[in-house]
């Protein structure tokens, strides 16, 4: 059986109520990468579909959605038109008349407004976003229920494409474009993770890129849905989710921590990110499996795949896979131990311009703390 990356996969060993993907792939791809080619990923806002070679599926009537052409919120918004759908819910396109300016709602279908579960894990997202005010982390402007009982977020509109569909569409980038668009990504998690909020689901789709200000590559992170908020940040009444021994997120890019269903910090986001960052460099995951519990078993057990057997064919700069490796250690404490840390040493190995500016993207508290932590090999 398949089932949409966060819908729940039963049958893990240590694991339970994960919610993690299907194994995926960006078109025909090599066996060894742990995807068939019937298989795409698929993000919050895009359906997941079969591509199985001469399967047909007959057309179906497209049905008038309920929000598009719509006011909402007492006329603040008018929804212009359907960007993305998921198993949970829509992504639109609406406009501020007040603030002349077009801005993304993400709206939780009406059936599930009953289900306590998927209502407080979108009101964690919108609260986990409206906390956090980085560059690098997608504004967050409004949130909370419409006249149907619908949940809503309110959030700015994004152009661009995320990392999964950059990748799909041009393979490997080259380390210093990789390097510089995670790093980015590193400044985001830092301000999150010093608020006390562990993202827990990064991967290629919830991070987007943009042009802003002139910028190229400017990233965002997306998609707090099943980040750890500390007790502090979570309005009375909330259903708090993360019980340890339950099990989120998406398997391939998985911390073992993570896998294992520990208490998480923020060295679990450091190893996704690193993970991210190898399939930026090599196109590919650092582990060949052809399961979500495959993929957890590798995370927890396994060794990467060296950069250099995984892309014969490209080169690195000298340091940086040592760096990667680090960031991708077994135990917490071996690697990086904060977002900004991982940053500096990417920096470090990889110090041409575009990297050094994306640097800006931490602050200078964060860093200088980071040049103070030991070595670790």
């Amino acid at each position: 059986a398949r089932r949409r990356r966060g819908e729940a996969a039963q049958g893990v060993p240590g694991a339970r109520g994960l919610r993690g993907g299907d194994p995926r792939a960006r078109g025909p791809r090599e066996r060894t990468h742990g995807h068939t080619p019937s298989e795409r990923r698929a993000g919050w806002g895009e359906k997941w579909l079969p591509r199985r070679a001469g399967l047909m599926h007959p057309p179906r009537v497209a049905k008038q959605d309920p929000y598009v052409g719509r006011e909402i919120l007492s006329g603040q918004f008018k929804v212009l038109e359907r960007v993305g759908s998921g198993g949970m819910g829509a992504v639109y396109r609406a406009h501020q008349p007040s603030m002349d300016r077009a801005v993304a709602v993400k709206i939780l279908h009406s059936k599930f407004t009953n289900r306590k579960d998927l209502v407080s894990r979108f009101r964690r997202e919108a609260r986990a976003m409206s906390h956090l005010t980085h560059p690098n982390t997608a504004k967050v402007y409004l949130y909370g229920q419409l006249e149907d009982n619908a949940c809503y977020i309110v959030m700015e509109y994004l152009e661009g494409r995320n990392l999964g569909q950059l990748v799909r569409q041009e393979g490997p980038l080259d380390p210093v474009r990789a390097v510089a668009i995670l790093i980015q990504a590193c400044g985001a998690l830092e301000e999150a993770h010093q608020k006390g909020i562990i993202h827990r689901d990064l991967k290629p789709e919830n991070i987007f890129l943009c042009k802003q200000g002139g910028i190229e590559d400017f990233a965002k992170v997306l998609d707090f849905g099943l980040a750890k908020v500390t007790e502090r940040e979570m309005q009375p009444g909330s259903l708090i989710l993360t019980q340890e021994g339950m099990v989120f997120g998406t398997p391939e890019f998985m911390s073992p921590e993570q896998a294992q269903g520990k208490t998480l910090d923020a060295r679990s986001d450091v190893y996704s990110l690193a993970v991210i960052l190898y399939e930026l460099l090599t196109g590919k995951l650092p582990f060949d499996a052809r399961s979500p519990m495959e993929f957890i078993t590798l995370h927890v057990q396994a060794s990467p795949i060296r950069l250099g057997i995984r892309a014969p064919d490209r080169t690195f700069p000298p340091g940086l896979e040592d760096v990667l490796l680090k960031a991708m250690a077994k135990r917490p404490e071996d690697r990086h131990q904060s977002a900004a840390e991982f940053a500096a040493s990417l920096a470090s190995v990889v110090p041409e311009g575009s990297v050094r500016e994306a640097l800006a993207a931490l602050p200078d508290s964060a860093l200088a703390l980071a040049a103070t932590q030991p070595s670790r090999p």
